[in-house]
């Protein structure tokens, strides 16, 4: 590792520096494991007593501090470590005493100490383990932009009998790498919500892009795109894992893919929602390999490997100026993953209407 140039950890809003680990693999074990990784054991958290919420930390009649942390019992494991040894670890190095709910109750971490100091290393800590383990949370919600229109559906169908019926004879190409109708959709980014706080922080968050996001963009008038043409996600049109089409405003200007960055860049900045790229990819997944072994086109990263791609050669000759019709983007959804409520698309866990 470079002295001037040290692998930095982005994490919510907190930005550290990552020491280097003899070892990375074993690091990486013990992060899977719920246990706390050594670069982030060391004193350097002591001089963070200033850290964000300090008027949290209460004192008692006897002296000493309490603090209660609201975090997702999903996380508890992180903050325990194999056999306690990273909440035994805490403890000792900050001199605090940490309660954890047990396995499968909810409810606050409580924290106390002789001094705020402690407890604001402690907090820190705890937050940067808890941070650390939602990067690599599979997410549970996701904000998108629906494009199951009535008349796309129509055309998403036909396109895909149309397909079948030019295209069966192409490695690869089958009825299960086709999305659901309706369920199309622009993806704006993914969130890992895991209790109803969490989901009603990101609920409020999105209530404030009304007026500050929205509201101007509308400014110029309704935002009325339209789905024409396809594109693929990697070079090899003959080795295909993702066909989606593109959306386009009607106006030539560039009002979605602001709508899309700012309300991702918005969520990001609250630490409601990691984000992947610096600009969100406009598009709506038609096909995807994904979609043979799960219908939502998401596995975990070592499953990737068993995909099997398409030749999307000809479907990209024949269809490639596809027109899917008009879709006028009146709508922001914060979906549950995994769902379907009664007009197939996604359970909505708020809708932001304009």
């Amino acid at each position: 590792m470079e002295v001037l140039r040290p692998e930095i950890l982005r994490i919510g809003r907190r930005c550290y520096r990552r020491n280097p680990i003899a070892n990375r693999a074993d690091a990486e074990r013990s992060e899977s494991r719920g246990e706390i990784p050594s670069e982030f054991c060391t004193n350097a958290y002591e001089d963070e007593i200033c850290d964000a919420g300090v008027d949290d930390i209460k004192q008692l009649e006897d002296g000493s501090f309490k603090l209660y942390l609201e975090i997702p019992s999903a996380y508890f494991r992180f903050v325990i470590g194999k056999k306690g040894d990273t909440k035994r670890k805490i403890e000792s190095e900050t001199r605090t005493q940490i309660r954890i709910p047990r396995q499968g109750m909810e409810g606050d971490i409580v924290v106390t100490a002789c001094d705020k100091a402690g407890i604001s290393s402690a907090r820190t800590r705890i937050n940067v383990l808890v941070d650390s383990a939602r990067q690599k949370q599979a997410f549970t919600h996701f904000l998108c932009i629906s494009a199951s229109t009535m008349n796309i559906q129509e055309k998403m169908q036909l396109f895909k009998s149309q397909v079948l019926d030019v295209c069966a004879g192409d490695r690869g190409i089958d009825c299960t790498i086709f999305q659901n109708p309706t369920k199309l959709h622009l993806t704006i980014g993914t969130l890992a919500l895991m209790n109803e706080k969490e989901i009603e922080s990101a609920i409020n968050v999105l209530k404030e892009c009304r007026k500050s996001i929205i509201d101007p963009l509308l400014e110029d008038g309704p935002l009325l795109a339209r789905m024409v043409g396809l594109e693929y996600m990697n070079d090899d049109p003959h080795t295909v894992d993702v066909l989606y089409g593109k959306v386009t405003m009607d106006d030539a200007s560039d009002r979605l893919q602001c709508l899309a960055d700012e309300l991702s860049d918005r969520l990001t900045s609250s630490g409601v929602m990691q984000k992947s790229y610096d600009r969100v990819k406009l598009h709506v997944t038609l096909m995807n390999t994904l979609f043979r072994k799960d219908p939502e086109g998401v596995v975990f990263q070592q499953k990737i490997s068993s995909r099997e791609p398409f030749d999307a050669s000809n479907v990209l000759k024949i269809f490639g100026e596809y027109d899917f019709g008009p879709l006028e983007i009146n709508d922001v959804h914060l979906v549950e993953r995994y769902s379907t409520q009664s007009n197939g698309f996604y359970k909505s866990a708020y809708t932001l209407n304009f």
